[in-house]
């Protein structure tokens, strides 16, 4: 079984590498991974030396680089993403050229070569504010950012696929991830970093936003699931089941980190910042057994001691991540 997984040297895309890689896989496969490593993706994530991973240095939208992979492949895992609400607020055609384009790249060359499945990775940002419930699969999609916008484009474009041409896709929609690895520009790496080097941390608006939280490795869990178990043309919710607001995880954060009050700053709110996240998991759980495992108290201190113990792995992440803006 050969499985190529786009975006891999990235927070998710990485741990799901290792999940396949993990010995004790039931059926393991050979993994290639590709990676263009922009700002965010870090070689340093992949084990480069395994025997049964292949790294290739390129883009998702390059038809030439994408054709001669997947002729090779049986299997796709599609992680590869711009994913900053942020960044695509002020840049917004990286996204939609990476995320919708880059995506119809893959599609037309797993079409091709008769690939299958292909699992789409995609958000719960989709859907846009829930004012109450959760969402289920089948709840419309409002984006509100570039960043969900082009997100929202690639799972219409991939299922289309599926409808047209009958091709095996499967697309996810995962809420927040949190976890070891994670790039210091989203909210609890950013905020983690920090505070670990005496520094004053950004809360938008009032922060009152409400999250659902999701351990990269239920996350993972949960795509690997999707592709052993899924069916085609279907769509999968994968939530964490702990939803806080942005002003209750940052207090979490400081206790964490042994800091105060006085080291938030309440900065202007995001614009078309969506007010809650929710997803019913539910086709999940009864279709595939998918259950969260990771308690959310121990995983956000799990994740608070990593950050604190790999500060070689992280600084020069924040240098990085300075220059892109």
């Amino acid at each position: 079984m050969n499985i190529l997984v786009t975006g891999a040297a990235g927070f998710i895309g990485s741990q799901y590498v290792r999940t396949l890689l993990d010995s004790r896989t039931p059926e393991p496969a050979h993994v290639t991974v590709l990676d263009s490593l922009t700002y965010a993706g870090i070689l340093d994530n992949l084990e480069l030396g395994h025997p049964r991973l292949q790294f290739v240095h390129g883009d998702i939208r390059d038809t030439g680089v994408v054709d001669k992979l997947m002729a090779g492949t049986d299997q796709v895992v599609h992680f590869a993403a711009e994913s900053h609400v942020d960044r695509s607020i002020h840049a917004a055609s990286d996204f939609v050229l990476t995320n919708v384009v880059g995506t119809q790249v893959l599609l037309d060359a797993a079409l091709r070569h008769g690939v299958g499945p292909f699992v789409h990775v995609s958000t719960d940002e989709v859907y846009g504010s829930v004012d109450s419930g959760s969402a289920t699969e089948e709840h419309p999609l409002r984006p509100s950012s570039p960043y969900s916008a082009s997100k929202a484009s690639g799972d219409l474009l991939a299922l289309a696929y599926h409808r047209t041409h009958g091709l095996d896709v499967r697309v996810t929609r995962c809420s927040n991830n949190y976890g070891p690895r994670q790039f210091p520009e989203k909210l609890v790496p950013l905020f983690v970093t920090h505070l670990l080097d005496g520094r004053r941390v950004p809360l938008y608006g009032d922060g009152r936003n409400v999250r659902d939280w999701l351990h990269v490795d239920d996350h993972c869990r949960g795509v690997e699931l999707v592709r052993t178990r899924g069916r085609a043309g279907e769509v999968y919710n994968i939530g964490g089941g702990t939803e806080l607001s942005n002003r209750d995880l940052t207090g979490l954060l400081l206790d964490a980190c042994g800091a105060g009050w006085d080291r938030v700053v309440h900065v202007e709110d995001r614009k078309g910042h969506d007010l809650r996240y929710s997803v019913d998991w539910s086709k999940a759980r009864d279709e595939l057994g998918y259950r969260p495992r990771h308690d959310f108290t121990a995983g956000l201190a799990g994740t608070v001691a990593w950050y604190r113990d790999n500060r070689a792995w992280w600084e020069p992440l924040q240098r990085r991540a300075a220059t892109e803006v």
